[in-house]
């Protein structure tokens, strides 16, 4: 329990940490709803390679950067104020409210949290080139890049835990699709003959790195020297990391899923930790910006509804409100 009441800002009605689309869309509610509210972002989105997005209604192909800064102007049009920064921690006060720590030592009181912070794709495969090509001509999702790419000499590198789903997926894409089994191990029986139904050549070896001429990737290069011409390479990463370390601090109760730890929360985005919600990334793998958005709309309508409630209770009581 933080019991500081020296030097704190606000109290906030709200403070959203982390100013994606889920942030951004809790906080557009939140501002329509009357609430004082604070985003604090780091400025690290997920999509911050790509150069854009799709599958977002009326703004599909829209770059993420824009779509962004429009929200952040939306949000201002309702009072909430946003600053760029880095939430280090935050604390129960020990008024039924908390204390949020910001990295340039600034303390920050709220009387509710929304944590959309995100994930962050590691131990992507170890080959030369990949990295520097992620969000390019290097992707991971074919819902998010797909219809750019169709058609095109598609490579797929293997995840070690599901070798054969991407490329049976993005199969549906493109007619030309090689999978790289690379560290991965061989196909059973069964996927050996959706590979094959799906029209997939599979190549084994260890992938090296890619070939790229003017700045376009051309082919992979396998450990053996062979280059295997393409011009798209779909790829996973090892391990889907949520940026959830202030949930954890608080004691937000987590749920296993197949792609590792995620905080559990419910239908609105509360999580285990009275007075705290969660949306977007930093719950689950899936939530592309159209998701992210929703969940962010919910978690600001259930805040207020909480604070709406705890008003009138407070009042009905006699007791100071806020």
């Amino acid at each position: 329990m933080d019991t500081r009441t020296n030097d704190i800002e606000g109290p906030y009605d709200a403070v959203v940490v982390g100013g994606g689309a889920a942030g951004l869309s809790a906080a557009l509610i939140l501002g329509r709803s009357r609430r004082r509210t604070l985003v604090v972002d780091a400025g690290e989105p997920r999509n911050a390679p790509a150069a854009h997005m799709q599958g977002v209604l009326s703004r599909d192909g829209a770059s993420p950067a824009e779509y962004l800064a429009a929200g952040r102007a939306e949000i201002a049009a309702y009072g909430v104020e946003w600053r760029a920064g880095r939430v280090t921690g935050a604390a129960a006060d020990g008024r039924g409210g908390f204390t949020v720590d910001l990295a340039d030592g600034t303390v920050v009181g709220a009387r509710r949290l929304v944590v959309t912070t995100g994930l962050v794709d590691e131990d992507l495969p170890d080959v030369e080139g990949l990295a520097d090509r992620w969000g390019r001509d290097v992707l991971h999702c074919p819902y998010c890049h797909g219809w750019e790419v169709r058609d095109r000499p598609f490579g797929v590198i293997a995840h070690p835990e599901s070798p054969v789903h991407q490329a049976l997926v993005v199969a549906h894409w493109s007619k030309d699709v090689t999978l790289f089994l690379h560290t991965a191990a061989e196909p059973s029986a069964r996927d050996a003959a959706l590979l094959d139904a799906a029209g997939v050549e599979v190549v084994r070896g260890a992938v090296a790195g890619l070939v790229v001429a003017d700045d376009r990737l051309t082919g992979v290069r396998m450990a053996d020297g062979r280059i295997v011409p393409r011009s798209v390479v779909f790829a996973a990463a090892a391990r889907l990391a949520p940026r959830d370390g202030v949930l954890r601090r608080l004691g937000a109760e987590l749920r296993t899923t197949p792609f590792g730890e995620f905080v559990a929360v419910d239908e609105t985005g509360r999580t285990s930790v009275p007075g705290v919600w969660a949306a977007g990334n930093v719950t689950g793998p899936h939530e592309q910006v159209v998701n992210a958005v929703s969940r962010g709309y919910r978690a600001g309508v259930a805040v207020n509804g909480e604070l709406l409630l705890a008003d009138l209770e407070a009042k009905a009581a006699g007791r100071p409100t806020g």
